[in-house]
C-alpha cells in the first residue's frame, strides 16, 4: 500500500511537527495511526496515510453513516433524528451567508444527499459531488438526487455557484489546496463558502484524548483547530466572515468516544460529556466539538 509520510505540515508547510498522539481506526481496520501537532499554525495532521488511490477501502462500513444511511444500532438513530433539526440549521446558515433564499448551491461530499433534497425542496438548484458510488447510487435511490463523481469538480463551469458547501469534508481531501482555490473559481463574485470541520480543542476532545471519535483516522487527514482553520483560509485569499457551533456534534461525538474508550455504549457518561461540550460550544463557538466557518472570496 502507498502511503504519504510529511516531513512537513499539509497545512501550511511548516516544519515544525512533531507526534502528538496515536489513535486508532474503530471504524473498519482496527488499526493504529500516528497524528501529528504542528506548531507553526497549530493544525493537525494524520502521519502515513493512503493516499487518495488506496483510501477508498477504509469507508468500505456499514458503519459509517454518511454513506450508508445505516440506523442500526442507538447512536446511529439518534444521529438520525438530531439531522431534521441540523438540516434546517445548514438551510438557515446557507441562505444568511448568501444573503438570498433561493439561488444556485453546489455541496462537495454530498453523501447519501440528504442536505442537496433539503435544499432543493426549499428552492434551490443543487448540484452535489461525492466521491463513493455506493453513496452515490443511495442519494439517487433514497432522494433521486443525481450526484457526480469527485473527479468532476474541476471540470465544473466557473462562476456558477451562489453558496459552496462542505459539510465535514476538508478534513477527507487529499488535494486540499488545490480544492480551496478551486472553490473561487466556482463561486459568483461575492459568493459564500461553508466549511465544517471538527475541533480538536474542543472539550470532549480534550476529555476523550485518542478516543476522540471525530479523529476518526485515517480518514480525516487533518485535524482542525479555530487557529489552523483561519491560517488555511488566509493562506487562499478566504475571508472568514463568521463561525457558527455545530452544539449537537459534541453528543454524537461523545456517545462514540464513550463507546471507543470503554467498549461499551455507555448512553449516561456519553450525554453528559455531549452536554458538557454543548454548553460550552453556545457560550465559546472555538470550544465547541464542530465548527461552521462562514467565509466570503
Amino acid at each position: 500500500m502507498s502511503l504519504i509520510h510529511y516531513n512537513n505540515c499539509p497545512l501550511c508547510g511548516s516544519s515544525q511537527i512533531h507526534e502528538a498522539l496515536t489513535a486508532k481506526d474503530y471504524t473498519v481496520s482496527k488499526k493504529p495511526f500516528a497524528i501529528f501537532h504542528c506548531g507553526g499554525c497549530e493544525g493537525r495532521f494524520t502521519q502515513d496515510v493512503p493516499d487518495n488511490e488506496q483510501i477508498g477501502r477504509y469507508y468500505q462500513s456499514q458503519e459509517y453513516i454518511s454513506h450508508s444511511e445505516t440506523k442500526k444500532g442507538l447512536i446511529n438513530r439518534l444521529y438520525h433524528s438530531v439531522r431534521k433539526i441540523t438540516l434546517r440549521s445548514k438551510q438557515n446558515w446557507v441562505r444568511n451567508a448568501a444573503g438570498i433564499k433561493q439561488g444556485a448551491l453546489l455541496d462537495i461530499g454530498s453523501g447519501t444527499g440528504a442536505f442537496l433534497h433539503y435544499m432543493q425542496t426549499g428552492g434551490w438548484t443543487v448540484t452535489g459531488l461525492e466521491p463513493d458510488e455506493n453513496a452515490r447510487r443511495n442519494a439517487k435511490d433514497i432522494y433521486n438526487i443525481d450526484a457526480l463523481p469527485i473527479e468532476q469538480l474541476y471540470s465544473l463551469p466557473p462562476q456558477q455557484y451562489d453558496a459552496v458547501t462542505m459539510w465535514h469534508v476538508l478534513e477527507h481531501v487529499h488535494d486540499l489546496h488545490r480544492y480551496l482555490d478551486h472553490i473561487r473559481i466556482l463561486l459568483k463574485p461575492g459568493g459564500s463558502l461553508l466549511i465544517a470541520v471538527p475541533n480538536y480543542t474542543s472539550s470532549d476532545a480534550a476529555h476523550y484524548g485518542e478516543y476522540w471519535a471525530a479523529y476518526d483516522v485515517p480518514r480525516h487527514l487533518y485535524h482542525f483547530s479555530p487557529a489552523s482553520m483561519e491560517k488555511l483560509l488566509s493562506q487562499h485569499h478566504i475571508r472568514l466572515i463568521k463561525k457558527h457551533p455545530m452544539v449537537f456534534d459534541g453528543f454524537y461525538v461523545s456517545l462514540l468516544s464513550e463507546k471507543y474508550k470503554t467498549g461499551k455504549s455507555r448512553l449516561l457518561a456519553g450525554f453528559f460529556h455531549g452536554f458538557r461540550s454543548y454548553r460550552k460550544g453556545l457560550k465559546q463557538v472555538d470550544r465547541c466539538s464542530s465548527i461552521v466557518y462562514e467565509c466570503k472570496i
